[in-house]
This record gives C-alpha cells, sequence and structure tokens, in this order.
C-alpha cells in the first residue's frame, strides 16, 4: 500500500515552528479524513492538525515536547484505498513491497534510527574541555546554548519540564533569564564588598537565588502546577514591565447614547445580520478611528527605531474558560464597518474560546483592547502587549448621577458612564500623545448619533 507523509503546515507567516504537545493516535490506529492526529503549541496558541487522508498510523517521527519546523514530516500514514497523487505531497512505495513490510519492523527501525540521533546530538554537543553531554538535546535547544555560550555542564545542569525531564525551549530562555539576573546582582555584591551585612543579602548564584524566593508550603497547602499557557502569559508580562516605561492616563465617557442606541438595535440587528450586537464592536470602531487620527500610537519600537505600521490590526483581549486570556486580532480593523466589526468581534471570541483559532489570528496585532468592566472592574491599568506601545482597558459601564448641562442651566441626571483606561510606552509617547488618543476615542463615543442606521 501506499504511504502518506504528514507534515506540519504553514501556521502565519512569523511561526515557523511549533512545540508537539500531544499525540492524539497510536501506531496502529485507524485515522478518517481531517481527523485531528497530533496537537501542537506556538508562542500564542494551541491547534490541532488533521489528517488529509485516510488511513493507519504506522509511524511517529516525533516525541512529546520536541520542537518541529513548519514543513517537517511527523507521522507517516499508510493509506486506504487508492493513492493520492503525488501533487498532495504524497510519498508513494511499491505497493507489492509495502504489503509484506512487517509493522513490528518498522517500528524497530525507527527507534533505532531515534536513537542514532540521540548520540549524534550528545556528541555533537561538546564542551571545550572535551567534555560530552549523554543527554539527549533538540536542535533549537543546542542552537540557544551555543549562541549564549552555555557549557555542557551547565546545560546538563538545567532542569526539564519536557518529556522524561527534557529541557525545552522555556526552559533555557527561563534559565538564561535568571542568569542574566545572577550576574546583575553579583555586580552589585562586588561594589558593597567593603560591607559584610550587604555581602549575605546577595545571592551571587542561580541556585542560592531560588532559594532565597522559594515560598515555604505547609502541609495544608495545595500545590498547583501552571499550565503551558500560564507559563507564557507571565513571562510575557514580566518581560514588557522590563522593556517599557509604563505610564496610564484615565478619562470618563458618557456613553448613554450609546447604551440607548444599542437596546433600540440590538434586536433588529440580531434578526437582520445573525449577530448579537454587543459593546465591543463600537469600542473596536472607535479606537480604530483614534488609530487613524494618531498614527504614532499605531508604532512599535526596534531599539533606536521607530515602526510606524501600515496597517491597523486591533488585538482583543479574550478570556478563556481556564481563566488564562489569549488575544485575537482583528486585521484591518479601520476598513471595517460596525456590522463587519460585529461579525468579525463575535466570530474570533467565540472560537477563542473553544480553542480553534489559528497561529495567525494571533498575530501582527499593532495595539490592543481589553475589556475589565466584563469582570465588574471600574477602570484598570493593563501592561503593554509587545511590541506595541498602548493598550486601552474598558471598564463597567454604570448608571451614575451626573451635572448636565443645559441651555437653561445645569441640573442632576442619570447618565451610563465608563472610565478608559490608557497604558502607553512612555519611552515614545508622550503624556500628550497618550491623552489625546484616550480622548479622541472618548469624544468618539460621546457623539454617537441617536438616529445612525447600521
Amino acid at each position: 500500500m501506499a504511504k502518506f507523509e504528514l507534515k506540519l503546515p504553514r501556521m502565519g507567516e512569523s511561526v515557523a515552528e511549533a512545540t508537539l504537545t500531544t499525540w492524539l493516535k497510536d501506531v496502529g490506529d485507524t485515522i478518517d479524513m481531517d481527523e485531528a492526529v497530533f496537537e501542537i503549541a506556538t508562542d500564542k496558541v494551541d491547534s490541532e492538525v488533521p489528517s488529509e487522508v485516510e488511513g493507519v498510523l504506522v509511524e511517529k517521527l516525533f516525541d512529546i515536547d520536541d520542537i518541529v519546523k513548519v514543513g517537517d514530516v511527523v507521522a507517516v500514514i499508510e493509506l486506504n484505498g487508492a493513492s493520492p497523487s503525488s501533487d498532495n505531497g504524497v510519498a508513494t512505495a511499491n505497493s507489492g513491497q509495502d504489503e509484506i513490510e512487517d509493522h513490528q519492523e518498522i517500528i524497530s527501525e525507527l527507534e533505532d534510527n531515534v536513537a542514532s540521533a540521540k548520540e549524534t546530538a550528545s556528541k555533537s554537543l561538546k564542551h571545550p574541555d572535551a567534555e560530552v553531554s549523554e543527554r539527549f538535546y533538540s536542535p533549537l535547544v543546542k542552537n540557544i546554548a551555543k549562541e549564549e555560550g552555555i557549557s555542557v555542564k551547565e546545560l546538563d545542569a538545567i532542569s526539564g519540564t519536557g518529556n522524561e525531564g527534557r529541557v525545552t525551549k522555556n526552559d533555557i530562555l527561563t534559565y538564561l533569564a535568571d542568569r542574566k539576573s545572577a550576574k546583575t546582582v553579583e555586580v552589585a555584591a562586588q561594589d558593597a564588598k567593603n560591607h559584610k551585612s550587604t555581602e549575605k543579602l546577595v545571592s551571587t548564584s542561580g541556585q542560592e537565588k531560588e532559594q532565597v524566593a522559594r515560598v515555604k508550603v505547609s502541609g495544608n497547602d495545595e500545590v498547583v502546577e501552571m499550565t503551558r499557557m500560564g507559563k507564557l502569559i507571565a513571562k510575557h508580562m514580566v518581560d514588557s514591565v522590563a522593556t517599557s516605561a509604563h505610564v496610564q492616563s484615565f478619562i470618563e465617557v458618557d456613553v448613554t447614547n450609546i447604551v440607548n442606541w444599542r437596546n433600540k438595535m440590538k434586536n433588529s440587528f440580531e434578526q437582520q445580520e445573525g449577530e448579537k450586537l454587543t459593546f465591543t464592536p463600537i469600542f473596536m470602531e472607535a479606537v480604530a478611528k483614534a488609530l487613524k487620527k494618531y498614527p504614532m500610537m499605531n508604532i512599535s519600537v526596534d531599539g533606536d527605531r521607530v515602526i510606524k505600521k501600515k496597517n491597523i490590526n486591533l488585538g482583543m483581549a479574550a478570556a478563556l474558560p481556564d481563566g488564562n486570556l489569549i488575544v485575537p486580532v482583528i486585521k484591518n480593523a479601520d476598513q471595517l464597518n460596525l456590522v463587519g466589526m460585529a461579525k468579525v468581534v463575535n466570530d474570533l471570541a467565540n472560537r477563542a474560546r473553544n480553542n480553534q483559532l489559528k497561529p495567525d489570528e494571533v498575530q501582527d496585532g499593532t495595539y490592543t483592547v481589553t475589556n475589565v468592566g466584563t469582570f465588574g472592574s471600574v477602570f484598570g491599568t493593563p501592561i503593554i502587549n509587545q511590541p506595541q506601545v498602548g493598550i486601552l482597558a474598558l471598564g463597567a459601564i454604570r448608571k451614575m448621577p451626573s451635572v448636565i448641562e443645559t441651555e437653561d442651566g445645569d441640573f442632576i441626571g442619570i447618565r451610563s458612564k465608563m472610565y478608559l483606561s490608557h497604558s502607553y510606552d512612555h519611552r515614545v509617547v508622550n503624556g500628550a500623545l497618550g491623552s489625546m488618543f484616550v480622548k479622541a476615542v472618548a469624544d468618539y463615543l460621546e457623539s454617537w448619533d441617536l438616529n445612525r442606521e447600521v
């Protein structure tokens, strides 16, 4: 029978590799067309990879936690029935020969190849003093170690979180971050060497640093391991605070007209478009217009250079069922009308909750909006989503007593109000621009036309 090579598909322009997180099928299992065979994870999103053919899984070429590059063959499937054309990437073998192959021989040969690869990988990672590691490391981990000057002895000392204690990409990056922190502390210790009391407080090794930071656990405490996504989010947030000089501007917005207009239009909108009309697309429309007016908020920083983004791609922070957050991106948001914006917002939010986003749909954002009001917060101080320079938090809409100015004088009335909290990178965005931008968003919302047609 013919065989089909299942490869890691292209997952977006900026995604070159992924981590294999789960095998959903075992060798010998029958696979239907479009049935998921394995799961992969990038720094942004998890995805299932389906089969393009029907058949039986006969080979797995990667283990869990291995790094797989786009285009690599991950699995081999023995086809049922006729062989697909070679245009679809199918490797065709002599059918008579394949029929007499024994699956156990295939598996045995694969195991020998993996063992040989491990031995070669171990020997290729040598210390200047001719030390050789007996531990297996992926090519990505070895390349990072080589570029950062990590010795075999150091590498062997890193605690791995991967399968069978294997060192993953995140493990070595975390180690590098800790090593840089330790070097910074060591310099401080050298400067204070004449003060014994200071020397005792300074940690000069990664091991001592870890012991100082360790939290005591009592018998009644429950220890819960962070999820892979949780670890990525934590690192992303810490890196952002370390990179950008965060500063915030706040503004109160009267959204009474928007609330009244939505209440009037939401039923007819759903009947006409088949979509629910939430506040989110209205807010996204306002942000897109403000970015059009103030393009220096739609930038990224690259060292000493400022990159002005041509497209306005709005990130929309969405809560997942497990409590984590993901940020799908509305591409070219300034080119969408309100109906188009509502459809995109609803689609991305639904698929985010069901873990069905594609890697490309969480890439290339130029500005982010997060709705903390969903959880009842009046306002928040969000952390910038690198490499962007701004993020807007939407507070809860509340009915409040307010002074209303009229030609006949001022009076007190009940109005629907909310706070906008704008966090921006003070390295490149000064207080004037940061405040004018959020004021532009507020002005657009407050001037909402009650007679607007969808």
